[in-house]
């Protein structure tokens, strides 16, 4: 059985560049990053044009999904408030809106932004970083553990577009979950 929920794309990233690495005191890297309306995604590669394509080390994990609802609740428990700065600063690749993710985990599913699906499979939760303190405020690291995200490996070549969607996934999913904090070592049913 498949089932099929709108989802939105809110925005794509496409960094060529690694923007955080040593350390955070010294400040991220000066890196092109890229906001594309659309990016191609290739079978077993990711997404042309990013950091994380074709490095055989990254291939089940070469795209990252973040759900802009747990961004919006995690920032919002460190920061007291909403944080009025860009999801960006989290640097995954695919920011949604109305997506469970957690389900994903170890599934097989596609997303369709006009263009037929591209499939994917769910891999491991992607982690913040103690940089998330630096750029947003101290606090934001653990505020988004198992909220980072997904990170996933592609099993489909296609192209991924801003805007309205669909999911088919395996498994129900519940977009009112989309920023429940998840702290499951395994993925459902494993």
């Amino acid at each position: 059985m498949t089932f099929t929920y709108p989802l939105e794309i809110v925005q794509l990233l496409v960094a060529p560049s690694h923007a955080y690495f040593g350390r955070s005191a010294d400040g991220p890297a000066d890196v092109p990053t890229l906001h594309p309306e659309s990016v191609e995604v290739v079978e077993g590669k990711g997404i042309r044009g990013d950091r994380f394509f074709g490095v055989r080390a990254h291939t089940e994990a070469a795209v990252s999904f973040l759900a802009i609802e747990a961004w919006e609740a995690a920032t919002t428990a460190a920061n007291g408030a909403p944080w009025d700065g860009a999801v960006s600063v989290a640097r995954r690749n695919v920011v949604t809106r109305g997506l469970e993710l957690d389900p994903l985990r170890g599934e097989d599913f596609a997303v369709d932004t006009g263009d037929g699906p591209v499939l994917f499979r769910g891999g491991r939760p992607a982690h913040p970083c103690a940089w998330m303190d630096r750029m947003v405020v101290d606090g934001t690291r653990k505020a988004l553990i198992g909220r980072g995200g997904l990170r996933a490996g592609v099993l489909g070549s296609g192209v991924l577009r801003v805007g309205p969607g669909v999911v088919l996934s395996p498994v129900p999913l519940d977009a009112a979950r989309a920023a429940d904090s998840v702290r499951r070592a395994q993925p459902l049913g494993h």
